[in-house]
């Protein structure tokens, strides 16, 4: 595991403190305990993949120490969006005349170094306007309180999510009495609905919900220019179903199986040309980023690893509910 290096607000660097580490390493250890009873065919709290070997280094909390608060140099994808996330965690950066979207806050940890990838682009942190979510996991909203506290800026989310949001995790279904997965409880300014649009700046972004890995989980779409063509964006909320997730009679959530199947539905119907998501790994952000450096103006166009992942994922799904379906049969 290599050694982080933070950007904080005044221009100078630091190495993470100890206690910080100690925290993401005991929410690793605590959570994979509390989840090790679950089936790990399809990857963790956000998402990825597992090997035969357990969790990979896919898997959400797997991953949390060794990327999660890693810088990733932050840089144009297209237009007038920006990636400003680190190398496990994706944060977007939507400018405008009139102000900024940011979509996901990630941990309160991850503060520091969105802020200082915002600013590294030449844009202000406190012009951000608007910040949205991915879905309510605090892997990536628990630092929405600390964001809107620095900003002002409105917290928009999903109506499913909302009651997740406000009460810092505890109503989750799955993750409610798991007390490494809660955070600060934050206020939602609006509530939105399937098929809502974000308006700033003469920027549209779409709110889609799939819901299945929460019951908000959000998908966002947006159109972008560059260089004189128009591309079609996707942000996937997350399409994967966690290790303990129960898709067969669960009290909790009783509809997450036809969920699922309408969150797939939702994302087999989306145009997409610019394929993003929750994680890097969703899209395979460094490979990506390596050949973007190396010139390639398109490198974030994919509509063909977009068609493939979203059927990877539900192919994932199916084996995992015929999987539970056949053990509550026998």
């Amino acid at each position: 595991m290599g050694k982080a290096i933070y950007s904080n607000p005044l221009g100078r660097t630091k190495k993470p403190e100890q206690h910080d580490m100690q925290k993401i390493w005991l929410r690793l250890w605590i959570t994979i305990a509390a989840l090790v009873g679950g089936s790990l065919s399809a990857g963790s709290l956000s998402g990825g993949s597992v090997s035969a070997g357990g969790v990979s280094a896919g898997g959400a909390y797997a991953q949390a120490s060794p990327d999660w608060t890693e810088p990733f140099p932050p840089f144009k994808i297209a237009g007038n969006l920006y990636y400003v996330g680190s190398r496990g965690l994706a944060n977007y950066l939507v400018t405008t005349p009139q102000g900024h979207i940011l979509i996901n806050s990630d941990l309160e940890e991850n503060v520091p170094l969105i802020r200082a990838s915002v600013e590294k682009l030449g844009f202000k942190f406190i012009d951000i306007k608007v910040l949205l979510i991915s879905h309510a996991h605090w892997d990536h909203d628990a630092a929405s309180d600390a964001i809107k506290k620095q900003t002002g800026a409105k917290y928009m989310v999903m109506d499913a999510d909302v009651p997740v949001v406000e009460s810092g995790g505890k109503t989750d279904f799955q993750y409610g009495s798991v007390t490494t997965a809660l955070y600060t409880p934050t206020k939602v300014d609006r509530v939105l609905h399937d098929g809502d649009e974000v308006k700033l700046g003469g920027t549209v972004l779409v709110a889609h919900l799939t819901p299945g890995h929460t019951k908000g989980c959000t998908t966002w779409t947006m159109k972008v220019q560059e260089a004189g063509k128009g591309y079609d964006v996707v942000i996937i909320g997350s399409p994967n179903v966690n290790p303990g997730y129960r898709l067969v009679n669960n009290a909790a959530y009783p509809q997450i199986a036809s969920d699922y199947e309408k969150m797939f539905r939702v994302l087999k119907s989306l145009p997409c040309d610019i394929f993003l998501g929750a994680h890097g790994n969703y899209f395979d952000l460094e490979t990506k980023y390596k050949r973007l450096k190396e010139g390639a103006t398109a490198a974030f166009v994919d509509q063909q690893g977009y068609h493939q992942y979203v059927a990877d994922k539900e192919l994932a799904f199916k084996t995992e509910l015929a999987k539970q379906k056949a053990a509550v049969q026998q």
